[in-house]
């Protein structure tokens, strides 16, 4: 089994192979994995980095894989309305929710909750499945991967830990 242990400073490599993997699978540094060819394969990487489509990791043998986002079922929020946008960023981001955020939308992980409340909030959401590029402060450097849901409303006497 190959075993990809390094990433790439340039992703500028020409190669066949690719991987596609979840936001999931991208914020974790071992894994067992399928490249697109169908050879088997281990990522054994540095704890606390998030994997980005585009990115490219390597192994000793000199093997190359580009990483790719792979679709999957994401809430989406569409506005013209720059208050509505920035109130459903600040909201969903004070319950900790990774957000990709850029000029066309704003989308996290398919949680239903969290719809209601940006329904809540004025917003419109649709479900799509498309890849997930989520603000680098979602999981920011730091080693522990906050990959759950919050499908639990928060109240000003709730506490927890991550």
């Amino acid at each position: 089994m190959i075993k990809l242990n390094k990433k790439l400073e340039s992703h500028s490599v020409e190669t066949d192979l690719t991987l596609e993997l979840t936001i999931d699978q991208r914020i974790r540094s071992r894994l067992r994995v399928t490249l697109s060819n169908g050879t088997e394969a281990g990522l054994d990487l540095p704890r606390g980095e998030i994997l980005r489509g585009g990115e490219q990791l390597t192994n000793d043998d000199g093997v190359v894989v580009t990483v790719q986002a792979a679709a999957e079922p994401l809430s989406v929020v569409r506005t013209s309305d720059p208050l509505l946008k920035s109130r459903i960023c600040y909201h969903l981001g004070n319950r900790h929710v990774p957000l990709e955020i850029n000029d066309e939308y704003v989308s996290y992980q398919h949680d239903h909750v969290l719809d209601d409340m940006v329904v809540g909030l004025g917003g419109a959401v649709t479900c799509e499945s498309m890849p997930f590029e989520p603000e680098a402060g979602a999981y920011g450097g730091s080693s522990h991967g906050h990959s759950h849901s919050h499908s639990h409303s928060h109240s000003d006497d709730h506490q927890h830990s991550h």
